[in-house]
């Protein structure tokens, strides 16, 4: 089972967003089920379980785990290929986000753009590495920091818009024969506050 799977077919990610089958995906990420046990689970008959296992089945979203004997019937165990999946943009390629298309460093939706387009090409980075056979070189950072006033905050971008263009100068090497060009997103947003659990229901 892969830690996370990139979901770039649009009927893939079509079935993966329909509530049972994400229901059911959650069910089988935790470990193989057959349709009778899953059926208990999601208050479903055991047919329309089988009905959705297909569907997911057919887009590579689950596999056979094993078979086993129950009685007179040999009842199939299913499992989630991944432990959690993400939709890339390319499942909307018509409508995906461009940020070639307006670039402002202080826009809230350049970055979400920019987001978008990282998942994507990672996510195909993913597919092509897997089907290869061969590790993908990547390396991310990530972290909090507070700062004590918005005057910090716009003096800690500059400093770091400086030491990233400065390490960027310092290697690239635009005429290299034989190197490999690689994307360097930097980002930095509001931590966002954990939602409040939901307030208990008055006795009676």
């Amino acid at each position: 089972m892969q830690d996370v799977t990139v979901i770039e077919d649009p009927e893939a990610a079509a079935v993966s967003l329909d509530p049972t089958r994400s229901r059911l995906l959650a069910e089988l990420a935790a470990g193989p089920a057959s349709a009778a046990m899953l059926a208990g689970r999601v208050g479903l008959p055991r047919q329309k379980v089988n009905y959705h296992l297909k569907a997911l089945e057919r887009h590579g979203l689950v596999e056979l785990a094993g078979e086993r004997r129950k009685g007179n019937v040999t009842e199939r165990l299913m499992r989630a290929t991944a432990a959690s999946y993400v939709i890339s943009p390319l499942a909307l390629a018509a409508v995906q986000p461009d940020p070639e298309r307006f670039r402002d460093q202080l826009s809230a939706r350049w970055l979400l753009a920019l987001g978008a387009r990282l998942v994507r090409d990672v996510g195909s980075l993913i597919t092509g590495a897997d089907r290869a056979q061969k590790r993908l070189a990547t390396y991310a950072l990530d972290g909090e920091v507070r700062f004590a006033s918005a005057a910090d905050r716009a003096a800690f971008v500059q400093e770091l818009t400086a030491g990233v263009t400065a390490l960027i100068r310092r290697y690239d090497t635009p005429d290299a024969e034989g190197g490999r060009d690689h994307r360097i997103v930097v980002a930095v947003h509001p931590t966002p506050k954990p939602e409040a659990p939901p307030a208990p229901a008055p006795a009676r």
